[in-house]
């Protein structure tokens, strides 16, 4: 979840959404999705203004209402309100134009570098910048963790749960399991009940560590995955829409939160490809104009060729097409349920402790020598001194640069 927008000052004007043709309509969302450069905060200012601020389509605390609901449900913000503005323009016709437009550049410009990399794969010239362009991502998700956390962990409970998610995620617990666990956690915790969440929380933690212990595992287990002793598999259509179906139901909190769940599939549980391999698709979704879960369509070209993209990237995007689709108004009202969004809230911090779990495992894979560790490190403190948006492509390239310098031959 992004920080909560600059509060409503003066009148509002609203003057609608205009009735564009079909055609009219997927050109302006085509242009938004050439120029979704710098994550989710810049696309959701870049809509804000023009749409919001410049034609006044919706009223400001009309559209923060609708961001706020979107926050809480899975799925990429920024596309979500491509297709509500689409739908309230023409239809759930217009909105699945809109949020085609939006995100079929990046679709195809990651189609594009997915099939350049299998085709004729990385260079000897270009493994270094690779290499570098890894420790970048690196240092994006260990940002995205801290700013994910800062914005939704709203009480010391929240971080109790992405503490021991993070806890049973490395002992090997799977996370449908972890997840569903920490929603009920903090719907005990709301309701009084903090006793029986602590219990629960100890119960779970002992348990793991018992499991572990007797079937000696250890405390750690590798997430290498079968792929990095090169037991690599390729993967079936229905496999790959089911993993990007997944995904897409449980990127609560921004699109970072989708990684522990493809990394658990593409590296873990399926050996599809090897983490350095994972962490390359990352690098190459975070220089396009794309919401960063478009490196889904590298991980289905990778592992089942055009169809496994195409399919992948249409599953991972389902919910935040349909959510919308279906009904808007209804989703507002569910979710304002105090029961409800409390469970959200609780499966929001243990997807932050999944990411924080999952980010050991690709630190490791990425920081293999001090060059790649200098790199982690500028380009981390870049993240935090110089938070616009431009800052993810522009440290994604820079790394690559300086990893070419650094570690080239």
């Amino acid at each position: 979840m992004h920080a909560p927008p600059p509060p409503d000052t003066g009148p509002e004007v609203v003057a609608g959404p205009p009735h564009e043709p079909y055609g009219r309509l997927f050109a302006r969302f085509l242009r938004f999705g050439f120029h979704a450069w710098g994550g989710p905060v810049a696309q959701i200012d870049m809509l804000r203004k023009e749409l919001v601020e410049d034609e006044r389509w919706v009223g400001r605390s009309h559209f923060n209402r609708v961001l706020a609901v979107y926050q809480v449900l899975p799925g990429p913000e920024a596309t979500e309100l491509c297709v509500y503005f689409g739908t309230i323009a023409r239809g759930r016709g217009g909105g699945v134009l809109a949020g085609l437009g939006f995100v079929l550049p990046g679709f195809v410009l990651m189609l594009a570098l997915s099939w350049l990399y299998i085709t004729y794969g990385i260079a000897p010239a270009f493994d270094a910048a690779f290499r570098g362009a890894q420790a970048a991502v690196v240092a994006l998700i260990v940002r995205a963790v801290h700013r994910i956390g800062t914005h939704t962990m709203t009480d010391r409970w929240l971080w109790a749960i992405a503490g021991v998610s993070g806890i049973v995620s490395l002992l090997g617990v799977h996370f449908a399991i972890t997840l569903a666990l920490a929603g009920v956690a903090y719907v005990l915790v709301r309701r009084g009940h903090h006793a029986i969440a602590i219990a629960l929380g100890i119960v779970v933690l002992a348990g793991v560590l018992g499991v572990a212990y007797v079937t000696d595992q250890g405390a750690a287990p590798s997430m290498a995955g079968a792929a990095e002793a090169g037991a690599r598999t390729a993967a079936s259509v229905p496999a790959l829409f089911w993993s990007g179906l997944r995904a897409g139901l449980l990127t609560f909190g921004g699109a970072y939160t989708v990684i522990p769940f493809l990394q658990h599939d593409a590296v873990m549980a399926r050996a599809w490809m090897t983490n350095a391999e994972f962490l390359d698709g990352l690098a190459m979704s975070g220089i396009l104009p794309a919401p960063l879960i478009i490196f889904a369509t590298f991980i289905g070209y990778f592992a089942g060729g055009l169809a496994g993209a195409v399919v992948i990237t249409f599953a991972i995007f389902a919910p935040a097409f349909g959510f919308t689709l279906v009904g808007h108004e209804l989703i507002e009202r569910i979710v304002e349920h105090p029961g409800i969004r409390h469970f959200l809230y609780g499966v929001t911090a243990g997807v932050v402790g999944l990411i924080a779990a999952t980010t050991m495992g690709l630190f490791r894979a990425a920081i293999t020598g001090w060059p790649a560790g200098l790199i982690f490190l500028l380009v981390l403190v870049l993240l935090y001194r110089w938070p616009v948006k431009a800052s993810v492509p522009i440290a994604v390239v820079g790394a690559a640069v300086l990893g070419a310098l650094l570690m080239g031959r």
